[in-house]
This record gives structure tokens, sequence and C-alpha cells, in this order.
């Protein structure tokens, strides 16, 4: 199986996915090391994840244009896994062992949940990924970098909010950020909105890998002419930095195997590959929702490459990683077409981690955040909100309550809110629609026809209780279940209750079991019980 089976020419988009693995890389690199240190794990282990989700990932996974890396989401789960085992090399192998079982998962085909969740959901979650990317990347552009890249939960570690963040701000603004953020912003709409459309050249050299070079242009300038306007080392790129290759191999760790039997590796093991799992489908729905030419991924393949990513992360000391939704948007807006974009940055992480990291250590936060602003800002579209708004309350409210879950919460969180919302709906459209109700007066006397549907559920039994108790004495009543394939028993029983009581009312029931039935259809007094039950 070609690891690019999607094209006959893995190069065929290299103009395009080229640059985009470039921008994808400057994007990962501060997520990668603010995840570690959220994590409570060595910086180092960031930047492996980010290796392994690029190369490893990239080459088994068929999603064309899915990034994985570690996630934001497993901070705490991470965190706490550290703290509760007492020694990194343990929490390792949770993550190789939480791989394998993502890899049965994959086999067993577990991936066909991700098709289980509305587009509504999906789409709601990625404008809230907007709204989120935008709220966290405020305090960036200013400078005020006390909340790790990358973090997406409302509420942070450090006791405060994504809004009260903003507000904290506002005491710690670095004169020098505002103007580089600034800049990069003009830069990148300017470059978007005109450059872009004038010349071939400008759609091959992106934007964001223009303010990224200037950025570090910038902080060289400002060092050495404009001292008050330079930026202090907390409000740039922190990558470790090793003086010889044996110190560069040295931050690779192996887990420690001895923990194998310890009961609370496996707990963690296994809390790791359901959330990283449900993480990874999310993300691949999203990025499918977000490709232009409409791709669909294997979900079971995409669950054994996640669980072949984690294996192999584990093993080298890694975090654990998923499809993550940020990067994938990254690449899609700077134009990257196939997966190899998402191979090239998990390259470009390792080379230049290993040999010019103190030259990514001049990249300025404000820089990156300015990117990431473009990127939210294109995902909050308000047409899309708008269209959502026209097709209905049925798809309009887990939408919004899917933004407003994620947002004001975290993403997992967010998305089972809207979800349950979706069920909600569901759950009453098939409570009203499970039959149809017509009643007429003929010669004095009311009759009463009541069609079920082809499916009838024992969600359904309410309502057909209800109606079937509203029955006036007296009435003549038809039910007619020949368009039914399937009744459940509950169904039948409040149906066969109905018929034994109904004599004791004056009330004749027909029962119309066929679409050939018409006339002859067979009155209470002849239909034998058995006769219902064989319709299910």
């Amino acid at each position: 199986m070609s690891i690019f089976n999607q094209e006959k020419n893995p190069f065929s988009h290299i103009k395009s996915d080229l640059p985009s693995s470039i921008i994808v890389f400057f994007v990962a690199l501060p997520l990668c090391l603010g995840i570690a240190l959220a994590s409570g794990a060595p910086l180092f282990s960031g930047i492996i994840a980010g290796v392994v989700g690029g190369i490893v990932v990239g080459m088994i996974s068929n999603s064309a244009l899915g990034v994985s890396g570690p996630a934001a989401g497993l901070t705490v789960i991470v965190l706490s896994s550290i703290e509760k085992l007492g020694a990194f090399e343990a929490f390792l192998l949770a993550v190789v062992l939480a791989g394998l079982l993502q890899i049965i998962l994959g086999v067993l085909k577990a991936g066909v949940i991700g098709y289980y969740f509305p587009s509504s959901v999906i789409k709601g979650m990625l404008s809230a990924i907007g709204v989120i990317i935008i709220l966290k990347q405020i305090p960036h552009a200013f400078g005020y970098d006390n909340d790790y890249e990358g973090d997406l939960t409302f509420f942070q570690a450090d006791g405060k909010n994504t809004f009260s963040e903003i507000v904290v701000m506002i005491d710690s603004i670095s004169p020098g950020a505002i103007l580089l953020s600034m800049l990069s912003l003009a830069i990148l709409i300017f470059w978007d909105n005109y450059l872009g459309k004038r010349h071939q050249f400008f759609k091959l050299i992106q934007g964001p890998l223009v303010v990224v070079v200037f950025g570090i242009l910038y902080q060289i300038a400002a060092v050495n002419y404009f001292p008050r306007l330079a930026l202090e080392q907390q409000h740039l790129v922190n990558v470790p930095m090793a003086e010889n290759i044996t110190q560069f191999m040295g931050q690779f760790t192996l887990p420690n195997f001895n923990y194998i039997f310890q009961y609370d590796i496996w707990i963690i093991a296994f809390t790791i590959a359901v959330v990283a799992s449900l993480e990874s489908l999310l993300s691949v729905e999203a990025t499918d929702n977000l490709d232009k030419q409409k791709r669909v991924t294997n979900t079971n393949r995409e669950l054994i490459a996640q669980g072949t990513g984690n294996l192999v992360s584990g093993l080298i000391g890694g975090l654990p990683v998923t499809q993550v939704i940020i990067r994938s948007s990254v690449n899609i807006q700077s134009g990257g077409k196939t997966k190899l974009s998402a191979i090239l940055h998990g390259i470009f992480l390792l080379i230049c981690v290993g040999t010019i990291p103190g030259i990514l250590n001049m990249i300025p936060l404000a820089v990156l955040a300015a990117i990431l602003l473009v990127v939210g800002f294109k995902l909050v579209k308000p047409d899309s909100i708008m269209q959502m708004y026209k097709l209905g309350w049925g798809q309009f409210l887990p939408f919004i309550v899917t933004i407003i879950g994620v947002v004001m919460t975290d993403l997992l969180t967010g998305i089972v809110l809207g979800f349950s919302v979706s069920l909600v709906i569901i759950l009453r459209r098939s409570f009203k629609n499970s039959h149809f109700l017509h009643v007429e007066s003929s010669s004095g006397k009311n009759q009463v026809k009541m069609t079920l549907a082809e499916e009838v559920y024992f969600l359904n039994k309410g309502a057909i209780l209800n109606e079937l108790n509203n029955v006036k004495n007296g009435c003549h009543v038809t039910i007619d279940i020949s368009r039914s394939v399937n009744i459940d028993h509950d169904v039948l029983e409040v149906i066969n209750n109905f018929r034994s009581t109904a004599a004791s009312r004056d009330i004749e029931v027909t029962f119309i079991e066929s679409k050939t039935d018409g006339d002859k259809a067979s009155s209470s007094n002849h239909l034998k019980p058995h006769v219902l039950e064989n319709v299910n």
C-alpha cells in the first residue's frame, strides 16, 4: 500500500506543499514546546511528538491535509499522570500501551464512531476553535506570554481564564510586541488580499513565511539599534539547545517496562487511547469538512496511524499525539494539497531543532500570534453562521451550543454538549414522527386512523400511548401498520393493551396489516395477539 495512495506522484503538488509545510513548522514549533511545558514534561518531548506526528503518522494516515502532534486536550491527563506515576519513564510506557490499544481499535474498525458526529457539531467546533485562537492569541500579540502556546481550555492552570487573561494583559503590554504584531498583520492582510492575486510568485512565497523572517530581522535590528523595542527572551520561541550530538541524543528517553504490571499504567493508557482517539476522529471530520476537494479520510486507518505514532513517540520519549485542528487549519489555509506537507513539517522540526536552535529562538511569539489570528478569523466566518441559522433550529442550536461549550470549557466537553443537544432534537423528532393521526366524522361517529411509521422504537411509546388514551369513547379506530418494517415490542404491548380494553369503552378497533388489506382489514374481535408480534 502506497503511503501516498491519493496521488500517483507524491511530489505532484510540491509547489504548494513545501511552502505550506514551512508555515506549519513555524506554527507547530511553539505549540509543541508550550504543550510540553503545560504537561510538566521535558520540552524536548513535545518536539519528539511533533516530529513523530508529522513523519510517522503522516506516512501511515490517508488524511490528505491533517497534521498530527502533541494535543492541548491531553495536557491535564499527561500532567496528572506524570505526577501520579512519579516518573516520566513510567508515563512513556503508558503512551506505548495507549498506541497499541489504538491500533487494536483501528483493526476492530472502531473508527466508524467518527461518522456519528453531526455536521452541525463539527462546524460548531471549527468556529469555536477560531474564536479560541483569536481570544488566546490576543495576549501574545500584545507581549503578554504567561499562558502557554497551544492552550485551548477556558480555565487555565494559573487560575485565570480566557477572558481574565485579556484583562490582566493590559498591565503587561510590550510596545515592541504590539508594533511587531501590527506590522505582521498588515503584511499578512496585504499579501493575502493584494499581492497574492497579482503574481504567482506571491502565492509560492507565503505571507506567513515572510512575516517570520521579518520578525527575526526585526529582533536582530532592535537588539542592535533600538533596545527599547527589542523583545525579551520570554517573548521569543524557546527551543532546548544542545551543544553537541551527544547532548542532543541525550534528550531522547526510553520507557521503563518494569512498570508494565502496575494497574495505574493500564488505566492511564486506556484513558489516553480513548481521549486521543476521540480528538483525532473529531479533527479528521473537521479537516475533511475544510478540504475543498472533499476527500474522505479512512477513520479506521487513522486510528492505526495515530496508534503507531503514539507507540513510536512513547518509545523514544515523546508526548502522546493526535490529529490537531489548529495545525491542520494552518496547513489548509497555507495552500497544502497532500499529506506531503505534514510529513515535511515533521522533517523540518527534526532538522532545524537539531541544527539551528539559536535561530529558531529568535522568532517572536507576537509574529506567530499574528499568523494564528488570521487563521482564527478565517475559521470564524459570519457567512457560515448565517447559513447554519437559515437551516433552522435543528441545525443552528447544536451549532451554537457547541461554539459556546468549546469556548467556555474545553474541546471534548463542548462537543459532548453539542452532541447532546443534537440527540435531544433527534429524539424529539422521532417522538413526533412515529405516527400520523387522522380524525374525521362519518354518520355521527368519529373515525380515527393511526398510521405507524416504517420504524417505530420504544422511544415512540409515550407519544402513541398518549394518542390512544385520548381517543373518545364510541369511536372507530383504524391502526394501519402496513408501512411498518419494524415495531418495537414496547409499542406492540401498548397497542395490544389498547385493543384488550377497547370493548369496555365502546371502541371498535380495526387493523390494516398490509397494503392490500383495504376493506379486508381485520376487526379486533377476530385478530389474534400473535399477528402484531410477527411484524417485529
